[in-house]
């Protein structure tokens, strides 16, 4: 069976050729493209006059002012923290000042407290010693009253070694009491009694207490010129002096009476030794 024809169309011989013409356009194509043209050319124009702006600054101000910015920063942060440490350290040492204040303050006080009880306590004392020594003086002058006559009558003559002590003695009537002194214008008790002693040979120790230990015992009733007189306990006189005859005694008394010859009777004294 024989196939059909197909009919052959002649073509121009320059179908096989693209048309160089270009695709026709539609007007809304047309219009975007000249929109898009003209924002172009205007970003252009505007980024042209911002780089013509930005030329005309000074480049350095653009680098070095967050460099300035910083380091100004910087130092004021540095500034503060300053401050407020030495206010930290103000309000310190100021707290510290009133602590020692208060402390000073309160040592004083304790100070104050402690020397008005040491002051009650000595009062105290010396008040119940003066209680006691009238108590004693008051017995003693009762003895004596009883035995004054008798003791002036067996009282020998000063002669010798004894004239020879009262002589110093009296010699020193009116010369001035000081503690500790030694002659020849100024005594105490003790320095006056062992000076007269020394006129005769006689070494007697230098204070009181020690003065009421030497020689033998004497009762007051049997007391004669020369022999030493004590006030207070034996061994730890207080005072003494030399009885001189006639109920009477010379001594070293005190700053406001200095070198006198006194009543025994005004002030009886405790005990007496003989070392002549």
């Amino acid at each position: 069976m024989k196939e059909p024809l197909v009919p052959v169309v002649p073509m121009s011989h320059t179908a096989h050729i693209r048309s160089h013409r270009k695709p026709r356009r539609s007007a809304t194509s047309s219009i975007a493209v000249r929109a898009g043209v003209a924002g172009g050319v205007l970003s252009m124009a505007a980024a042209g006059a911002s780089a013509s702006a930005s030329a005309a600054e000074p480049v350095t101000q653009t680098i070095e002012l967050p460099t300035l910015t910083a380091d100004l920063s910087a130092q004021v942060a540095q500034s503060a923290a300053a401050t407020q440490q030495a206010a930290a350290n103000y309000e310190l040492r100021a707290e510290r000042d009133a602590a020692a204040a208060e402390a000073a303050a309160e040592a004083k006080k304790d100070l104050a407290a402690a020397k008005k009880a040491e002051a009650k306590k000595k009062a105290a004392e010396a008040a119940r010693k003066a209680a006691a020594e009238r108590a004693t003086r008051s017995a003693e002058r009762t003895t004596l009253s009883a035995s004054a006559s008798t003791s002036t009558s067996v009282s020998a003559p000063a002669s010798g070694s004894v004239a020879t002590v009262v002589a110093f003695l009296k010699a020193q009537v009116g010369d001035a009491y000081v503690m500790g002194a030694t002659g020849p214008n100024a005594w105490d008790c003790s320095s006056l009694v062992q000076a007269a002693y020394k006129q005769v040979g006689v070494d007697l120790p230098r204070v009181s207490q020690d003065q009421s230990m030497a020689g033998t015992d004497v009762p007051l009733s049997s007391v004669q010129v020369g022999d030493i007189l004590y006030w207070g306990g034996k061994g730890s006189a207080y005072h003494v002096g030399v009885y001189i005859g006639n109920g009477q005694y010379l001594d070293a008394a005190n700053p406001s009476k200095g070198v006198v010859i006194q009543d025994l009777s005004g002030y009886p004294a405790s005990g007496a030794v003989r070392v002549l």
